[in-house]
């Protein structure tokens, strides 16, 4: 099963962190890593979960119009624990390739927390895309996708 991991765009300062929304860079990245994105995977056969903070939303609007395909996850944005996020994905019973669009430090934690020691960088940029396949008890970094 293919997971895969999103982190928003770069966004503009200088409002509440939850209305914050895409910089200039941050489209261009959010486009540039869609289009890619969508040779790789249709977004009507994804399951879609997403922080419901206006970049993440921003984010994954270049890759699917279609907001009713967008599960809004609020733990994504409150920076839950990676159980609950698991918990919420099926884990480790995940029955669809799932897309996962959040914020760091959390989507890291979810990376390492799956990867554990398979070797994988050491940060999550913004508008990082990783691409983890998924198999009982493991987890395989596929790709990892950074458009600057």
């Amino acid at each position: 099963m293919d997971l895969f991991l999103w982190r928003h765009a770069d966004s503009l300062s200088g409002v509440s962190d939850f209305e914050r929304e895409l910089s200039k860079q941050g489209h261009q990245q959010a486009s540039k890593t869609a289009s890619w994105f969508r040779e790789h995977a249709d977004p009507a056969s994804l399951r879609i979960l997403a922080s419901p903070s206006v970049r993440t939303r921003q984010t994954i609007a270049h890759f699917c119009e279609d907001e009713s395909r967008i599960e809004l996850c609020m733990p994504l944005y409150d920076n839950a624990p990676v159980e609950e996020i698991l918990d919420i994905l099926g884990w480790p019973d995940i029955a669809s390739a799932t897309l996962v669009v959040g914020h760091q430090p959390q989507i890291g934690f979810l990376a390492d927390y799956l990867l554990g020691d398979t070797p994988h960088p050491d940060s999550f940029k913004k508008c990082a895309l990783w691409w983890l396949r998924l198999a009982p008890g493991r987890a395989e970094l596929v790709k990892v996708i950074e458009m600057i």
